[in-house]
C-alpha cells in the first residue's frame, strides 16, 4: 500500500480544496492510503511512513505563504527519498505569482533531498506542469488539474516503491 500525504496552509478553504481533489485523484489508483494535514496540525507518523508528500498554499506576494514556509523549515521527519509536488492557489487571476509559489515549494523540497515530480504535460491531460495551481475555489480544469496532479504522484509512487502494475 502507498502512503501518500498532502501538506496544506489555507485561509479561504481554496487551498484545501484543491488538497481534497489532489486526494480524490490518488485514491482512483487504488492501493493507495493518503494523509491530509494543515500545516498547523502535522501528523507526524504519517509523514515518516509517506513514500509521497505534497506541499500546496496559497501565493503569498508571489512566493510560499509564510505558514507553509515555517512547515517547511521545520518539517518534524526526514524527508529525503520521499517523492514530492507541490500545489499552489491565488486569489486574483491577473497578478500571476503561481509560478514562484511552486518553485519555492519545489526549493524547499529539494534542499532536504526530495525527488520532485508533477507528470508535467507528458503524461495526459490536463498538463500540470510545475504541479497543480488554481484561481479561487478549484472547479472546472482547475479541479481536473488537481485529481491529475493525485493521479501522476500516486501512479510515480507505485513505480518508485511499490508494485509498478497499477
Amino acid at each position: 500500500m502507498l502512503k501518500m500525504s498532502i501538506v496544506y496552509h489555507s485561509e479561504t478553504g481554496n487551498t484545501k480544496k484543491m488538497a481534497e481533489l489532489i486526494k480524490e485523484g490518488a485514491l482512483q489508483l487504488g492501493e493507495v492510503e493518503v494523509s491530509l494535514m494543515a500545516v498547523e496540525s502535522l501528523d507526524q507518523q504519517a509523514l515518516e511512513k509517506s513514500q509521497v508528500i505534497l506541499f500546496g498554499c496559497p501565493t503569498y506576494y508571489g512566493t510560499m505563504s509564510w505558514q507553509m514556509k515555517r512547515c517547511m523549515d521545520t518539517l518534524p521527519v526526514k524527508v529525503e527519498g520521499k517523492l514530492g509536488a507541490p500545489f499552489a492557489s491565488a486569489a486574483w487571476p491577473g497578478g500571476g505569482g503561481y509560478e514562484m509559489a511552486e518553485m519555492a515549494l519545489i526549493q524547499g523540497m529539494l534542499i532536504r533531498g526530495m525527488i520532485i515530480y508533477s507528470g508535467g504535460v507528458v503524461t495526459g491531460r490536463p498538463p500540470t506542469h510545475f504541479g497543480a495551481v488554481s484561481c479561487r475555489t478549484p472547479e472546472g480544469f482547475d479541479a481536473d488539474r488537481c485529481r491529475k496532479l493525485g493521479e501522476n504522484l500516486a501512479r510515480k509512487g507505485h513505480e518508485l516503491f511499490g508494485p509498478a502494475a497499477i
